[in-house]
């Protein structure tokens, strides 16, 4: 049985938003935004606690679910990926540019995997293509090697009707051997895995789900650039909070390393996505791990508590999320 249209139907009613950051610099790379499980509105299912752990290896989630009501409860979960394409492929981090499930994600209920269905589009200018695509045998991973081979292996009036519908371009470039002509994906990939999950009347469920990040980088930090536009310098400031310790961090690594600013890497995790459940999150726990002992971090959060070599801890009770985590690390390079 298709459970598209009803899907379709479902996500839209929960509002779901991940954008990728644009890049800035050809010695930049932007990452893309994801965040936690999306649940349908219930207002009998309470969150007990969330465990969010985040480092630049992965992003693990716990939650502790209990449904209040007499009755067993069935929602639908969705985990929507961001959105990816062609255009950006080479100053875009994606962790994985062969998979489709190109973050890896993968989630358990009190412990057993979960065997998520999936909804794929590929849109070109909000018109979704991927029947025409699936009918001529191409994957729909823009970035994908088996995706550019299936392009060039199409007969040529095939390709010119795709290009006329402006699902592909022309890509030429000269990697040494000559002028290449080659057809590139013009097509944005959005999909998002889900199930229908019941939670049992009076009881209380454990969901986890882990995936890799997009990390972004720099190759080298310009908290301390002077030169640094508008936009930057109000990010160090407000997305990340990067106050006069940190800043005196960076100047002392820079000096340490022939004054040349060491790179920077940039986490983002979508906090605020649909609050569906009932009531506040009883335990939230977050705790960033920074990698290294010799790397700086900073984020905004109150009452951070470092409880490891690399890692930090922050800690709520009966806590409702009102801005999303943006995670700033500067060490050097490996």
């Amino acid at each position: 049985m298709s459970l598209l249209r009803p899907l379709q139907v479902s996500l839209a009613c929960l509002g779901l938003l991940l954008v990728g950051a644009p890049a800035r610099a050809n010695d930049s790379m932007a990452a893309l935004t994801a965040g936690g499980l999306v649940f349908g509105k219930s207002s009998d299912i309470e969150m007990r606690s969330e465990d969010l752990s985040i480092s630049e290896k992965e992003i693990v989630v716990r939650y502790r679910f209990f449904n209040r009501a007499n009755v067993d409860q069935t929602i639908l979960v969705a985990f929507p990926m961001p959105g990816v394409d062609w255009s950006d492929a080479n100053n875009i981090a994606v962790p994985d540019d062969e998979a489709d499930n190109f973050l890896h994600f993968r989630t358990t209920v009190d412990g057993v995997a979960v065997k998520a269905d999936v909804e794929q589009k590929a849109l070109v200018a909000g018109r979704d293509v991927a029947a025409r695509l699936k009918a001529l045998n191409i994957p729909l991973m823009p970035r994908a090697k088996k995706t550019h081979a299936a392009l060039d292996a199409l007969p040529k009036d095939v390709q010119k009707q795709l290009e006329a519908e402006k699902i592909v371009r022309v890509d030429e470039y000269d990697v040494g051997k000559g002028m290449e002509r080659h057809i590139a994906p013009d097509w944005t990939l959005k999909q998002s895995y889900f199930w229908k999950q019941t939670f049992p009347a009076g009881r209380e469920i454990a969901i986890e789900h882990r995936y890799i990040p997009s990390v972004g980088a720099t190759v080298q930090t310009s908290v301390l650039s002077k030169d640094a536009d508008a936009e930057t310098k109000r990010d160090y400031r407000t997305r990340f909070c990067a106050d006069k310790d940190f800043v005196d961090g960076v100047q002392a690594m820079t000096r340490r390393n022939n004054g040349n600013p060491p790179p920077e890497y940039r986490i983002s995790y979508v906090l605020t996505t649909g609050a569906n459940w009932a009531g506040p999150i009883g335990d939230y726990r977050l705790t960033v791990d920074k990698g290294r002992t010799d790397a700086l971090i900073s984020f905004c959060e109150t009452g951070v508590k470092k409880i490891g070599p690399t890692t930090f801890e922050v800690r709520h009770q009966n806590f409702m999320p009102t801005r999303d985590i943006d995670i700033m690390i500067v060490r050097k390079g490996e």
